[in-house]
């Protein structure tokens, strides 16, 4: 399939998302133009906030590949992906990232990320949601741990 193609597909897969009753968004994961996976919002649905057509796609492409590596996909999602999304794509090692609608857009139809970015370039102590660092030397166990670990996965 064509990048249009591929992309055609996760708008249609929100507009079907829509009808019903989900959100507005679509994924599509693929490599060399062959469809791995789709995904859908489902965040209302599902009754959970990380539910959304990136992240959903991510999970089914890894489940279907039994890998937590995409490198070699590309994905497709109708709208240009917020950063919980965005953060995602990265991890999974996607190769690139294609969108349809942009996230002004998204925010002309109150699904606005703005304040999220904002919120990462401020101090800790100046954001919105208060943040303190708790048990610092008793959380590097597992960092210790891991650090001696010779069997690890690296990821």
């Amino acid at each position: 399939m064509s990048n249009e193609e591929l992309m055609r597909r996760a708008i249609e897969l929100a507009v079907e998302n829509v009808k019903s009753g989900g959100g507005p968004f679509g994924a599509v994961i693929a490599r060399d133009g062959h469809i791995i996976s789709t995904g859908v919002n489902r965040v209302t649905a599902n009754n959970d906030p990380t539910a959304h057509a990136e992240v959903s796609a991510i999970r089914a492409a890894c489940t279907k590949l039994g890998t937590f590596n995409l490198e070699g996909c590309v994905i497709y999602t109708s709208c240009e992906p917020c950063p919980m999304c965005l953060g995602a794509i990265y991890w999974a090692h996607i190769d690139k990232i294609y969108y349809g609608a942009n996230q002004h857009d998204a925010a002309a139809i109150n699904f606005d990320d703005s304040f999220i970015y904002r919120e990462l370039e401020l101090p800790m102590n100046k954001r919105r949601k208060p943040v303190e660092n708790l048990l610092h030397n008793e959380a590097l166990a597992p960092f210790n741990l891991w650090r001696e670990k010779e069997d690890k996965v690296e990821y």
